[in-house]
């Protein structure tokens, strides 16, 4: 694998259509390098570090991971720094509706590897950290035969390729838990400053991207910043990997151009029994009303100004006769399970807020504790150590919002029906320590 730089003027077929990241996926077996080299020509050199850089900046590519940063934003603070950097690939995927990365790492682990390789040439790197999910047995495997194949292919390779397996824990795919981690130590979000970029593996300047934006930029990298843009928004181009889930006839990961109608991705997937709510951006989303769900685009520029956001992507869907109430309960109490136990925000007001909210769904509280919630909601957000807990009370508002007068017949004794129906929703046991 070698640190260099493909001209991005675009010498091969690029994808057409809306499938590009999983064009070359068939079946459930990975893409070989041979038959990805077909299509990818491997990279070549050129020396031209900074031009890689502005390519991604001017694609207007953001992180899928989540938080939707401006990758070439996040390139260049890394390249700026004094030492050697370090490329971390962020494989973790602690969201229970989320199956995208290990999706791409099963099926297209070389596309991910030669965005990371790319990334490493433009930041003057020499060591690629791959971290997946230590649950995730067939993408760790996947991505470690890559790996080899690519070693056999040229063993003259200049750059350091491992494979770490993680903790399965929610927070763990936070960049500084991540880079903590490596480090030895916990796996925990640690405050900042210092960012990654400035201070992270081993002390060095680190560039932690999700899987999918790696497998993005090495697409730039192939076809150029204009072919990115022609699918997605203005604000946001290119496409994104989603997961759907729930009462689907179809559950699967799905690649749509951002901005696609969520109405039209969820008919796709063959809705069961009518659709109800429908959770966008998976656990550290929001819940929307049926209306606005057949109305709104899959683009942070129409989620947030109705208080949710594209996430990670994963889309959750419940059949007309689902309580979301009780959906809802059990999700907020594995999320306040989930805290990494630093800050009295996470510790203490997401078990209050779990607990009651519980007690008003099972019909042990008080109707005026919904009162509660709100304010409760209001003292935590934003007062956290990491932003985990700002996710839960995104949560949390949404399903107050939705499914507020569900909850208040719920705390009056008076539970629907889908309270007798099994849940819909995944959620997983508590498992592993933070090592």
């Amino acid at each position: 694998m070698k640190l260099s730089v493909p001209d991005p003027t675009p010498t091969r077929g690029a994808p057409t259509g809306i499938r590009r990241l999983l064009a070359l996926a068939v079946g459930s077996t990975a893409t070989p390098l041979e038959q990805h080299r077909a299509h990818y020509a491997a990279p070549r050199q050129h020396g031209r570090h900074d031009a890689l850089i502005a390519l991604v900046e001017k694609s207007g590519l953001r992180g899928r991971g989540g938080a939707a940063f401006p990758t070439g934003t996040k390139m260049r603070a890394v390249a700026s720094g004094r030492r050697p950097p370090i490329v971390v690939v962020n494989g973790t995927e602690g969201e229970p509706l989320s199956k995208k990365d290990a999706t791409l790492l099963c099926l297209q682990p070389h596309l991910v590897l030669d965005g990371a390789a790319l990334a490493a040439h433009a930041l003057g790197a020499t060591e690629i950290i791959v971290c997946v999910d230590r649950e995730q047995p067939g993408a760790i495997a996947s991505v470690a035969h890559a790996i080899a194949e690519r070693q056999r292919s040229d063993p003259q390779t200049t750059v350091s390729v491992s494979v770490l397996s993680t903790p399965p824990r929610y927070v763990v795919g936070e960049e500084t838990a991540l880079v903590h981690w490596i480090n030895g130590g916990e796996a925990k979000p640690t405050r900042t400053p210092p960012r990654p970029f400035e201070r992270g593996v081993r002390g060095r300047p680190t560039l932690v991207d999700n899987v999918e934006t790696l497998a993005h930029l090495a697409q730039i990298a192939a076809y150029g910043d204009s072919w990115f843009r022609s699918l997605g928004t203005a604000s946001e181009p290119g496409t994104a990997l989603l997961s759907l889930s729930g009462a689907l006839a179809k559950p699967a990961v799905y690649e749509a151009p951002i901005g696609y109608r969520l109405a039209t991705l969820i008919d796709l997937a063959e809705p069961l029994h009518g659709v109800g709510a429908v959770l966008v951006g998976g656990y550290f989303g929001s819940w929307l009303e049926p209306p606005a769900a057949a109305a709104v685009r899959l683009c942070n520029e129409e989620l947030r100004p109705i208080g949710g956001g594209l996430g990670c992507g994963a889309v959750a869907v419940l059949p007309a006769d689902a309580c979301g109430v009780m959906e809802s309960a059990r999700i907020l109490a594995w999320m306040a399970a989930q805290t990494a136990g630093q800050c009295g925000a996470c510790v203490n007001g997401l078990a209050a807020i779990s607990t009651t909210y519980a007690k008003l769904a099972h019909g042990q509280a008080k109707p005026s504790d919904i009162a509660l919630l709100h304010r409760w909601a209001m003292q935590v957000d934003g007062r956290g150590a990491c932003k985990f807990p700002d996710g839960a009370i995104r949560f949390l508002r949404s399903a107050l919002r939705v499914f507020g007068d569900d909850l208040e017949r719920h705390a009056r004794g008076r539970a629907c029906f889908g309270t007798r129906v099994p849940p819909m929703l995944p959620v997983p046991p508590i498992r592993g320590g933070w090592r």
